[in-house]
């Protein structure tokens, strides 16, 4: 429960800068889920994450498919999902997926509402905890052991 007293909240327009602070300091793993992609912001996190991948650090993203969305985000995902092919990034597809979360080395949780691969102007929320446990509870939770 310390875990939960200590995290702190951020909305749309501080999160970027802490989470790519978190990203920046990634040794093992990440994994971020994001329903809606696009290439603004793709191209905005691309830099950092081509670093990682070049560092060895293993990245999955889980989003929707392509195909779920209008013809406008459909052709931004599959552009976004080439790129991050290209580099060694994993992408998983989930159904009508719409959790909105990231887990960086199995011990910081970003989650709330914020989609981190597509977002613009609205207004949001993400918890950041630092947990091994609560980040190993989501990891179970949305099945994470088997990717």
């Amino acid at each position: 429960m310390n875990d939960l007293l200590s995290s702190k909240l951020f909305d749309n327009n501080n999160f970027y800068s802490s989470f790519t602070k978190d990203l920046e300091r990634a040794h093992q793993s990440i994994i971020i889920e994001s329903p809606f992609i696009t290439i603004r912001r793709v191209d905005e996190l691309l830099p950092e994450l081509t670093k990682l991948r070049k560092r060895g650090v293993s990245i999955i993203i889980n989003t929707r498919n392509p195909n779920e969305h209008n013809p406008e985000y459909e052709l931004q995902a599959w552009v976004a999902i080439e790129t991050f092919q290209r580099i060694g990034i994993k992408v998983l597809y989930t159904v009508r997926h719409h959790r909105k979360l990231a887990i960086i080395d199995r011990e910081i949780l970003w989650e709330g509402s914020l989609n981190i691969l597509s977002q613009g102007d609205s207004c949001e929320v993400m918890r950041r905890s630092v947990s091994p446990e609560l980040s190993r509870d989501m990891l179970d939770f949305i099945g994470a052991v088997k990717w």
